[in-house]
């Protein structure tokens, strides 16, 4: 035998043994600057508020500033890109929506892989989206919509946070189901949407109650349905889709954080014991479940087994829809 052969082995022993020990080091450092938290979606909406929550709250329990980043654009997958690409060292996260696990099947090609390319570290909510629309449209039901859309094929418009976004396929799936013909405007983010549809630019919106609570309290919109299968505690008033009439339907959306692939396992775990520790703080519960959210804070491989259940289950819906990103 080589003295070469007996060093390497004891190389590899060493290095084995001291691994462990570094990652530990690195997890207990961690963070000593500030972090990038990618939100890849305009301002004001649901992704982004959560985003800012949470971003809150860790900036305060570890004394390093959480900065918000929105690069919104083609319906996440620009910002999600930038997060794929950041180096893993738990510096550049992300948020993530439920249109994500989507975009896996309305993409011919996507720049990243949604399940290599990242560990995932939380899903942080699950919420219902909420059939909203102006007060000038003359429909006091679901049923009412339906009826006048029947009368007016076309002539109803409904905003989007973008193409292929869940608040899409909310609309297609309502379309579909109903046997309507209205037609889709796709904004960049969720918050735009919601502004036109308050403004009267269009008639209707799927917007998660986080986003339009404020707005139906108000009398600025008004709520038609849930998309959910249950009543949201939130809106207990307000029926389901299947309730008001429209067999079948069901779309829950949900909000999670990921960071780079390759992120040191000790880093992903401290992220997952800070956040999910952080949606269970009584105002961050009061914040999200009073809005229409409710809190999750799974593990990691919980998240993980979510989001590719999630694709393979929206992967039949576009397909059976035949919905194409314009």
């Amino acid at each position: 035998m080589s003295i070469a052969r007996p060093f390497a082995i004891t190389l590899s022993l060493v290095t084995g043994l001291l691994l462990p020990q570094a990652h530990a080091e690195t997890a207990q450092a961690y963070p000593s600057k500030p972090i990038r938290l990618i939100v890849p979606f305009a301002p004001g909406g649901g992704t982004d508020i959560t985003a800012r929550a949470i971003a809150q709250k860790l900036t305060e329990r570890w004394g390093q500033q959480v900065v918000v980043d929105n690069r919104p654009g083609a319906n996440g997958t620009i910002g999600l890109d930038l997060a794929a690409h950041a180096p893993a060292d738990g510096y550049t996260l992300t948020m993530i929506s439920a249109s994500h696990s989507v975009n896996v099947s309305l993409f011919r090609k996507l720049p990243y892989d949604l399940i290599q390319d990242f560990a995932p570290v939380t899903q942080a909510t699950s919420q219902p989206y909420a059939l909203v629309v102006h007060p000038s449209v003359p429909a006091k039901s679901v049923q009412d919509l339906v009826a006048l859309a029947r009368a007016k094929p076309g002539a109803l418009n409904y905003g989007s946070s973008g193409s292929g976004g869940f608040s899409h396929l909310s609309g297609a799936l309502f379309a579909s189901l109903a046997r309507i013909n209205i037609t889709h405007i796709p904004y960049k983010g969720g918050n735009p949407a919601l502004t036109d549809v308050i403004a009267g630019q269009i008639q209707m919106l799927f917007s998660t109650l986080l986003q339009s609570d404020a707005h139906i309290r108000s009398g600025r919109l008004r709520a038609l349905a849930v998309t959910t299968t249950k009543r949201s505690p939130a809106a207990p008033d307000v029926p389901t889709m299947q309730e008001a009439g429209v067999a079948g339907y069901e779309v829950s959306g949900w909000y999670g954080m990921l960071a780079p692939g390759k992120t040191p396992r000790p880093v992903v775990a401290r992220l997952n014991q800070e956040v999910t520790g952080i949606l269970q703080m009584p105002e961050i519960k009061a914040r999200l479940s009073g809005d229409g959210s409710e809190p999750v804070g799974s593990t990691s491989e919980a998240f993980a087994a979510h989001i590719k259940s999630e694709i393979a289950k929206w992967a039949k819906v576009v397909k059976e829809a035949g919905i194409r990103v314009e």
